[in-house]
């Protein structure tokens, strides 16, 4: 036997079960859900409550509530690998799991608990379902969507993109504007504003940290794209859509001010 676990103890382990009339489910009904996950099928949803109602969660930890989080962070992980094996980009997946694990380590409530682990998986769902939707584009196109995807920090050229998916700049962007349905540029804010939402629902950041990570030229003018693409402010959309309890997050009443204040431009610019 392993050096901490012995034939003794697996036995006791056994008696308990019978004793208490706990019993994990079967490894099919396990895989059941995350291989319809990675299917992008909607019955999904129900094989994982179904799971959760015919069976008793396995002890992990002898604290009630460490012994959710441990489960909860395996069953986040399941729903992470099964959503890259149907499609999801694997750094999209694994940051969407610490995300949420992050979410999970600072609740004390086992229904809240609960409720994220269902969060986590209905979102994986969605995240495999979408790939259905996405346009089917040419290489060249493929390669500058993957590049922008991991570079929204920095600054994108169309000559960079053009290099690197060796085409013309001008035929790239004639290209990329007819397989997308929009130029280069508003792709990239687009991108940018999607990950600035993110930022807002799920993380402290401030207005200031998040205008830097997505490398705008200022904050006023992160201000201003926002606002243009979102029809609120940056510190408007975390007070209505922040996931944080208590109000966390929100704008300092400096950041507050300067949302009021940002003049109307242009803020196509990238």
């Amino acid at each position: 036997m392993g050096r901490y676990v012995n034939e003794k103890a697996l036995r006791y382990q056994e008696f308990l079960s019978r004793e208490e009339g706990r019993q994990h489910h079967t490894y099919r009904e396990e895989r059941n859900q995350f291989e319809l996950l990675r299917a992008g099928d909607p019955r999904a949803l129900e094989a994982r409550q179904a799971a959760k109602r015919n069976n008793q969660p396995g002890t992990v930890s002898l604290d009630p509530l460490r012994n959710l989080k441990y489960l909860m962070v395996t069953n986040i992980a399941s729903s992470c690998r099964a959503a890259i094996e149907g499609g999801v980009d694997e750094q999209r997946a694994y940051q969407i799991s610490d995300l949420y694990i992050q979410r999970m380590d600072l609740m004390e409530d086992p229904k809240e608990i609960e409720c994220l682990g269902d969060d986590a998986f209905a979102f994986y769902l969605r995240e495999v379902q979408s790939l259905g939707k996405k346009r089917t584009c040419s290489r060249p196109v493929a390669r500058c969507l993957d590049h922008i995807y991991n570079h929204l920090h920095q600054p994108i050229t169309l000559r960079d993109l053009a290099e690197l998916s060796g085409l013309n700049p001008s035929y790239l962007s004639t290209l990329f504007k007819e397989e997308m349905g929009m130029t280069v540029s508003d792709y990239i804010m687009s991108k940018k504003m999607e990950a600035a939402r993110n930022m807002l629902k799920y993380s402290e950041f401030s207005c200031s940290e998040i205008s830097a990570t997505l490398n705008f030229s200022s904050q006023s003018h992160f201000i201003r794209a926002f606002r243009k693409y979102n029809g609120d402010t940056p510190g408007a959309y975390r007070r209505k859509n922040s996931r944080l309890t208590g109000g966390e997050g929100c704008p300092a009443a400096s950041e507050e001010k300067q949302e009021e204040n940002a003049p109307p431009g242009n803020s196509n610019k990238i």
